[in-house]
């Protein structure tokens, strides 16, 4: 009665799956639930998927990714990928497909995926492309490089273990290498050949690049602040020195706003003065040796530097350096019921009210930057703001004024972690020595990597770090795995595998080896590698022992057949990974992995025993 309802619940689930209607995070737990409620799987055991390492280990792989996209290691990378590749786009696709085969030949596919992942959106997105363009691809490549190397996948230490204790000699570190390689040529090519056929050009493309135009960079090109941008220094003489910005009023008088203020610390032993930047406000002091950025008319300024004694800096100002680790510019919108609907600007106090300054006002299109004090906001106005990335969240957070446009969050964690890329690199392989050195177990290593981008300012808190899981994944992955434990303790994998066994077994070994590569590659499609392998294996080295056949051709297939999971995204957490970075359905994974696994079915039945005969 279990084996049937294990069953039930398996086509339901692939039904749901395949027709996209409910979320995929969603039919996994719905599943889980309904193997408890039936008294399949036992509460722990059904939960059991939630503390597995895979599933920590994946959640660490996200802070990891984060802090190389954070800190432009992957823009960086995928610069120099684009260099190399020139402006051939099938070069690049080459290109980075190999590089993830070499990656994943040492690591884990699910990191190697994890680590590629930000740096071919980045590059996607730069070349003007869909990344869905790629990352199936990505995925994978990255599952057949789990055959280049004994370690690359858990599914090869599982079958050379199988061999040990069946008294064979283990398999040797690249024994099984030839075969992988003939793999990840044969996936490249059809990639190359097929992609633009069997991959979609996924409608959030765009969505990747919401944000983007609206960072910070891309508004002051917008509202063209640098062309009302001045820098001037103080001199130890200047008249302007212990006055607060409020006794000069300075917009009154000249028309003019100081924005930022760079000053060098003058507390304690100062061997190394450390430049540190102030939001210019009201109460701000000016000191010596300040250098303060001014907003307005040239002329103005002229005019003003000439009062107080101040000296122009002629290098012209660009204005991203109103950006930076602490402060930041974001746009907002006034919302229909807004209080400061026609009021002027100089009388709505939003410097007192919200400690950010307005830099200007974009009125459909007409961008107003200088003698803001009299202009009179209406319903539609953009108001470009700056100050502190705090203040420009906490504003995030008060709708009933104004909506903050995009996403300054993201910018004020990128603008914290600018600089940082070499530290996110030495982390990166710092984790990728540790994991194949295998000096801790792979989570442990992970995790690692991940506190280290936390402590080092690669993440700018653990609020960024929780913000870039991707928890529809997480969940999928954690809530499928149970499915392995439910057809094992059902008994529903044996009693396939001896049928096909039974069925194929007078077509001679060849045939057997046919029908066991075939039913561990279709259970694969929706379980681990790892649990596939666990449960075929030794069902294949006792076929193998009781034919009189070479153990090892049979245990190899296993291992090559366990990493052909390409037709579902539950396949293999690669898949899960890239499904909703890609905009990618349960129907795209068929359409691209089924017509891979029949070219790579037909090709292995020769390469297997080509290097381990029968």
């Amino acid at each position: 009665m279990q084996l049937v309802i294990t069953f039930s619940i398996l086509a339901i689930s692939i039904v749901l799956f395949i027709s996209n209607r409910v979320r995929a995070d969603l039919v996994a737990v719905l599943a889980l639930l309904a193997f408890v409620i039936t008294g399949v799987l036992e509460p722990t055991e059904a939960l059991a998927g939630f503390s597995n390492s895979v599933v920590i280990m994946i959640a660490g792989l996200f802070v990891v990714g984060a802090g190389i996209v954070r800190t432009g290691l992957a823009q960086t990378a995928g610069n120099l990928l684009l260099k190399w590749s020139g402006k051939s786009e099938n070069r690049l696709f080459i290109l980075l497909l190999v590089i993830t085969g070499i990656v994943g030949a040492f690591m884990s596919n699910t990191g190697t995926v994890a680590l590629m992942l930000p740096i071919v959106i980045s590059i996607a997105i730069s070349i003007n492309s869909s990344p869905s363009k790629y990352l199936i691809p990505l995925s994978y490549i990255s599952s057949l490089s789990g055959l280049l190397t004994l370690i690359a996948t858990p599914a090869n230490l599982i079958v050379s273990q199988v061999l040990v204790d069946n008294g064979y000699k283990k398999l040797g570190f690249f024994e099984i290498t030839p075969v992988g390689v003939i793999a990840i040529f044969v996936g490249i090519l059809y990639f190359v050949v097929a992609r633009n056929v069997v991959l979609p050009n996924a409608k959030n493309k765009n969505a990747l690049k919401e944000g983007h135009k609206l960072s910070p960079k891309q508004l002051a090109i917008d509202y063209e602040l640098g062309g009302s941008l001045h820098k001037l220094i103080v001199p130890e003489h200047s008249l302007i020195i212990g006055k607060q910005l409020a006794e000069l009023k300075l917009p009154a008088k000249y028309h003019l706003a100081i924005l930022k203020i760079d000053r060098k610390s003058i507390e304690g032993i100062n061997l190394l003065p450390i430049t540190y930047q102030e939001m210019a406000g009201p109460t701000s002091i000016i000191h010596a040796k300040d250098i303060l950025f001014v907003q307005g008319a040239f002329s103005s300024m002229e005019q003003f530097a000439k009062d107080f004694s101040l000296e122009i800096d002629q290098e012209e100002s660009e204005a991203d350096v109103l950006v930076s680790k602490q402060l930041g510019i974001a746009e907002v919108l006034l919302t229909p019921h807004s209080s400061l609907i026609n009021e002027t600007v100089g009388s709505i106090g939003f410097r007192e009210k919200y400690n950010l300054n307005i830099l200007g006002v974009n009125r459909k299109g007409d961008y107003v930057l200088s003698e803001m004090a009299d202009v009179r906001l209406r319903f539609g106005d953009a108001l470009l703001v700056q100050g502190a990335w705090d203040e420009i969240e906490m504003l995030s957070k008060a709708m009933q004024d104004v909506v903050v446009v995009g996403q300054p969050k993201e910018h004020a964690s990128i603008a914290a972690a600018s600089g940082k890329a070499p530290i996110a690199g030495a982390i990166m392989l710092f984790m990728i020595i540790l994991m194949i050195s295998e000096v801790f177990p792979a989570v442990i290593s992970v995790l690692i990597g991940a506190v280290l981008m936390i402590v080092t300012g690669c993440l700018r808190n653990m609020d960024d770090a929780y913000g870039k899981m991707n928890w529809e994944s997480i969940v999928l992955i954690a809530a499928m795995l149970p499915m392995a434990t439910a057809l094992e303790k059902t008994g529903g994998m044996v009693i396939l595998s001896k049928g096909i066994i039974n069925l194929l077994g007078g077509f001679g070994a060849m045939g057997v080896l046919i029908g066991i590569y075939f039913i561990t590659m279709v259970f694969g499609q929706f379980i681990s590698n790892t649990a596939t392998a666990v449960l075929f294996a030794p069902i294949a080295m006792s076929a193998a022992i009781s034919m009189g056949a070479n153990p090892y051709t049979f245990l190899i297939a296993i291992a090559v057949s366990s990493s052909m999971a390409f037709a579902t995204p539950v396949a293999s957490p690669t898949n899960a990974l890239v499904m909703t970075a890609g905009g990618y359905k349960f129907f795209d994974f068929m359409k691209a992995g089924i017509p891979l696994q029949i070219v790579m079915f037909l090709v292995m039945m020769v390469v297997i025993p080509l290097f381990f005969p029968l």
